[in-house]
């Protein structure tokens, strides 16, 4: 404000100067006029007196001074002397004046502008304040708009409830028939495929190679593939070109011959820049794709089946591409081709509208089986087995399987010891047959192994109970300080290794030694049994049972064995998350669902760890305070200190439980590195369980089930009561 008041005074002192002169010029002439009319000069001495202008009075005063003697005692020259003399004085005296106004009209004009400057600030102070309230009153409107979504959402989700079909309510449907009516669109066939662009070349040998149409889509399957290590695994590479050589043009077949002259390279530059252009899109574009997704999601997503509206859980049809398969699989790497209408098979009611086949084409067959669940049906090339269209899981045809399937389970524990008993004694029997199926039942249920089913040479190499072979197991009378050891290494489901170590009942021990004597290692170690017979065998013990449900009750028994055992009620909810975790994990153990770290496991971990290490920093600190508070309060004691110091206690202690959480949470993450809960709590615990407990325990059910789980179990939450024991 300062420096601006100086620039505003040196700027009214020029002006000042600027319009004093000008007055001096215009007063100059007005006396030289009147000086010229007195002496009666002639015509040029009036245009010189008159003219005004400085330069040319200087050049007068020199002429007149180089006329010597003679014009100074020119009577004229007098008169003219005395009158500029007069004029001079009169000058002097206008200027005095014109300054002393100027000196009285400054504090005015001080005045003035110390107004203007007051006026002009409290208009921006008026423009600010107006700007904060305008802001002010978006922020309000914003926060009313998301409070009106907010409730808006909450009456939705109520209608939603309101609506969700509680079928579990209207008694269980019949075993046969599974429903009344059905009707849908059909499947959504995946696009055509679109040929790359001419500057985007495949090349064979070192020189450029334009292929056929179908021969381009098949490699561009392996071009997308190529950071992946499938590619470097000889199995693949050969079922690959050897599938892709099948759908070449004869001349493409002549000329490409080697897989390993062949250059993918641009390719695969060109898919990963698509893939980059496609997280780097913006937040129109991407609302694009997703409203698009949702409008397919409405048109294929949903089906009507006995006048309720379910959501059916794969409408797309899956694109052609690269058989993968799990571990050393054989068929790794052959074409998965394209699925046409014409492989099709709909399954809808009579007196319902018949899905559109694509335009052009027709479906394989339609039929009307009320009996089956699936809605649409066709055969992959790769094993040549069926695969389906079903319903999502918490549609009415799954919810009553998942409930059928955990009330069989929990018949089981009534039948269990009478089941014991009987394969006890087969252990002893004189049959080999019965000693081999009362050794199989007794490991399906104590280790919750699998039946296993017998595969063909053209199957990854997986085993289960029945299935097991010599070389899958070692004997040791005595290991680890324990007795009677069998020790399990074999690859279960999905190429999942098994390997552990289990003490066994004597009894057990020494038929097992009988049953591998002159055997090889690769012979069956269960060679008079099947899967089937022992399923047989177990469905004459309970009617529904077998190993599946063996494997579901033992998993259900210790996830609520487990539960009762580390749940106690001084526990704080995140402590009973890590409770209820634990004894998931238990049942994962059990069950053997195991999984590879994540990727992303070590950086999140060290995250994790930081956050760790600053909230201890700031307890650290806080707990300074808290002694200053102490100290301020103890040396003069008042209410400010008191609130204060309570403050300050309040702090650590928030700050404490926080510590606490991060700290349950890194506990929590390692212990569940490599094993994963989701698939026992989706498949094979009883979903009451986990309800009751959190009832019981006041546990948000949130907290244990998201939001697609929570719709799969509807039916348990809804019927479930805290006493509910398996």
């Amino acid at each position: 404000m300062k420096l601006e008041k100086e620039k505003h005074d040196r700027r009214e002192k020029k002006k000042s100067k600027r319009s004093s002169k000008d007055r001096e010029k215009e007063l100059n002439g007005k006396q030289m006029k009147r000086s010229d009319r007195r002496s009666g000069l002639s015509s040029a001495g009036k245009r010189e007196a008159g003219d005004g202008d400085s330069c040319e009075d200087v050049k007068a005063d020199a002429e007149e001074r180089s006329d010597g003697q003679q014009k100074s005692d020119s009577p004229e020259i007098n008169n003219n002397d005395k009158e500029k003399t007069r004029l001079k004085s009169s000058k002097e005296r206008l200027i005095q004046k014109e300054a002393q106004e100027d000196e009285s009209e400054e504090p005015v004009r001080m005045k003035k502008r110390v107004k203007d400057e007051k006026s002009s600030e409290k208009k921006r102070r008026k423009t600010g304040s107006e700007h904060d309230k305008t802001d002010k009153n978006k922020k309000m409107k914003k926060d009313r708009n998301q409070e009106e979504e907010k409730k808006k959402g909450k009456e939705a989700k109520k209608d939603e409830e309101s609506e969700k079909w509680k079928w579990w309510e209207e008694g269980k449907s019949s075993d046969t028939q599974k429903w009344s009516s059905l009707e849908h669109k059909g499947p959504y066939f995946p696009p055509e495929y679109e040929l790359l662009p001419e500057n985007i070349c495949f090349y064979y040998d070192g020189q450029p190679v334009k292929l056929s149409p179908a021969s381009e889509e098949i490699a561009t399957f392996y071009a997308k593939m190529l950071d992946h290590e499938y590619t470097s695994k000889e199995v693949f590479q050969n079922n690959f070109f050897s599938d892709w050589r099948e759908e070449m043009t004869k001349e493409e077949q002549k000329l490409i011959t080697t897989l390993s002259k062949c250059d993918f390279s641009q390719m695969q530059k060109y898919f990963v820049e698509k893939s980059e252009e496609r997280k780097n899109m913006t937040k129109e574009e991407k609302q694009v794709l997703k409203e698009e997704a949702g409008r397919l999601m409405e048109e294929y997503g949903y089906c009507l089946l006995d006048g309720h509206r379910e959501k059916i859980g794969n409408f797309k049809l899956e694109p052609p591409g690269l058989f993968r398969g799990r571990g050393e699989h054989p068929k790794m790497g052959k074409l998965k081709k394209r699925i046409q209408p014409e492989d099709v098979t709909i399954n809808c009611s009579k007196d319902s509208k018949v899905p559109e086949p694509p335009a052009g084409h027709r479906w394989k067959r339609v039929q009307h089986d009320n009996t089956v669940t699936w809605l649409a049906s066709w055969l992959e090339n790769i094993h040549g087995r069926p695969k389906y269209i079903m319903l999502n899981p918490s549609s009415k045809l799954k919810g009553e399987k998942d409930w059928q399937k955990y009330e069989t389970a929990r018949r089981l524990k009534m039948k269990v010891d009478s089941i014991r008993k009987q394969y006890r004694r087969d252990w002893t029997s004189r049959e080999m047959k019965s000693r081999q199926r009362g050794v199989a039942i007794y490991f399906i249920d104590k280790l919750a192994l699998r039946a296993g089913n017998e595969k063909d040479d053209e199957s990854a190499d997986t085993v289960g109970c029945c299935s097991l072979r010599v070389e899958h197991i070692s004997l040791h009378r005595r290991l680890d300080g324990q007795e009677h050891v069998v020790e399990f290494d074999f690859l279960g489901k999905d190429s999942i290794r098994y390997y552990n170590k289990v003490p066994v009942e004597k009894q057990v021990f020494k038929n097992l030694k009988l049953f591998i004597k002159h055997k090889d290692p690769e012979d069956d170690l269960f060679d008079r049994i099947t899967t089937v017979k022992l399923n047989k065998t177990l469905n004459e013990s309970m009617p529904g049972l077998t190993a599946k449900v063996f494997r579901t009750f033992n998993a259900s028994t210790t996830l609520q064995d487990q539960l009762n055992k580390l749940t106690t009620e001084d526990m704080t909810v995140e402590e009973k998350i890590l409770s209820y975790n634990r004894a998931n994990r238990a049942v994962a153990i059990l069950c053997n669902h195991q999984r590879a770290a994540p990727k992303t496991f070590e950086k999140s971990m060290q995250l994790l760890q930081e956050k760790i290490q600053k909230k201890k920093e700031q307890i650290e600190e806080a707990r300074k305070e808290l002694k200053e508070a102490k100290k301020t309060h103890k040396d003069a004691p008042s209410d400010k200190s008191k609130k204060l110091l309570d403050k300050k206690e309040k702090a650590v202690q928030r700050l404490c439980e926080q510590l606490k959480k991060l700290q349950l949470q890194e506990t929590d993450r390692e212990e569940n590195k490599v094993i994963a809960l989701g698939t026992s709590k989706l498949n094979y615990l009883d979903p009451r369980i986990s309800v009751a407990w959190c009832k019981k325990h006041q546990v948000p059910v949130e907290k244990i089930y998201n939001k697609t789980q929570r719709d799969k179990f509807a039916w348990a939450i809804d019927m479930t009561d805290e006493s509910f024991q398996f």
